[in-house]
């Protein structure tokens, strides 16, 4: 009976290919656009290399301060700040500091190459998980004492060295040689605590040390010994902040700055939040946006599946005369339902794929690596046939309640 059914499904939708089309084209488009949305959300928040501890990790990127006058700026932390008040807290297991990427120029073979630089402490290399394909981090002797050394990423290796081997060459950026101690596997632009083309010591940027003010060009990572303790470093942070603030009483400003994860800082940036980042409406946002784009494959779906059935009324009619239960006529429906909502969810994975794939190679998004989150898929898919099943279902039990008289009559009485 199964594979009859299948048959006829089959028909059907070769009977009408132009509304088949729409159904197909519906399904396979929303999907394509979940997946590669999802992707690009994993790829930027989720726990990937070398940010792959991302329940123990938090980041300080922004301190504002704002005047009793109203006037108000806000922007990445000084050095002289993140040494003196968020690299001695006691509850993190390790803290690092390093700057923002700077863009700088090198040259290899009279090619002009734009390189984002990276200055770090070792407790950098620590924290983070990067892949190392040669050699290994600086060390804490190299940037105590300020060595010129650097790490690379993949693609800097392949401009300067091809496929040989780098350690214990030398790359000149902006007139300054490196010895190259390190290679590691390329991290993408979005992640931008940790993204560079070349990592060197933080030392070598030691003029910066003793300025005073509270902004700067620098960032903080932090790591907790476990997951459960980042509450105990968000409070403990909080006072460093408020006794930061009481230092400052005399010039009457007001400090805000939060250790977030990077999806935090994002929700506190666009959203507010105060002390605590707006995390749930912004998945409320995510969520709805979803839910709404998914009504397009459901309209769709059931505006078609209602004239295909109607359409269908003789052939409904017919089968009732022969003795068809409205069981089997509902059980009939729902496989054509499920048939085409699997044909197209097929055709959104192929879609999905051939997307991401030219993305990753068009460079667009420098370093990327997207893939296909196989869940979410799976969960979109399911929507979809749920959402098939109620706008086929319903109309085919209704016709199924039919006399056969009436069914042959198009279903008015």
């Amino acid at each position: 009976m199964l594979k009859n059914y299948l048959k006829i499904a089959w028909k059907v939708l070769l009977r009408r290919k132009f509304f088949t089309f729409i159904s197909l084209f519906g399904i396979s488009f929303t999907l394509m656009v979940l997946m590669v949305a999802t992707s690009l959300f994993d790829h930027t928040f989720g726990p990937q290399m070398p940010e792959r501890d991302t329940d123990r990790l938090l980041f300080v990127n922004m301190l504002r301060e704002e005047m009793k006058e109203g006037y108000s700026n806000s922007g990445p932390p000084s050095y002289y700040f993140l040494d003196r008040h968020v690299r001695t807290m006691q509850t993190p297991d390790k803290v690092s500091i390093n700057s923002m990427p700077f863009q700088v120029n090198s040259y290899v073979n009279n090619r002009k190459l734009a390189l984002d630089i990276k200055y770090t402490d070792q407790e950098f290399w620590d924290i983070l998980d990067f892949n190392f394909l040669e050699g290994s981090a600086f060390s804490q002797q190299d940037v105590k004492s300020a060595h010129r050394v650097a790490v690379i990423n993949e693609n800097t290796r392949k401009q300067y060295f091809g496929d040989a081997k780098a350690i214990g060459e030398y790359i000149e950026v902006d007139q300054v040689k490196y010895k190259v101690v390190g290679v590691v596997e390329d991290v993408p632009v979005l992640r931008i605590q940790s993204y560079a083309d070349v990592w060197v010591p933080v030392t070598l940027k030691s003029q910066d040390f003793s300025k005073p003010g509270l902004r700067g060009t620098y960032f903080a990572t932090i790591k907790a010994r476990k997951a459960a303790d980042i509450p105990q470093i968000k409070a403990e942070y909080a006072a460093m902040i408020k006794e930061v603030e009481r230092q400052q009483g005399q010039k009457n400003i007001r400090l805000s700055s939060f250790p977030d994860t990077f999806l935090e800082s994002i929700a506190r940036a666009f959203l507010g939040g105060g002390k605590e980042p707006a995390i749930g409406i912004l998945y409320s946002i995510l969520a709805g946006l979803a839910l709404l784009f998914m009504l397009l494959p459901t309209i769709n779906l059931v505006n078609i599946n209602i004239s295909r059935i109607m359409e269908r009324s003789s052939e409904i009619g017919v089968r009732k005369a022969f003795g068809a239960t409205s069981s089997s006529i509902i059980g009939q429906f729902i496989i054509e339902n499920i048939f085409l909502t699997l044909l197209g969810g097929l055709l959104g994975f192929i879609l999905s794929s051939g997307v991401l794939w030219l993305i990753n190679d068009s460079g667009v998004i420098l370093y990327a690596d997207l893939g296909l989150n196989l869940r979410v898929f799976g969960m979109s898919l399911l929507l979809c046939l749920v959402f098939g099943l109620i706008s086929g279902v319903f109309p085919a039990y209704k016709m199924s309640r039919l006399h056969a008289v009436e069914a042959l009559k198009g279903g008015s009485k």
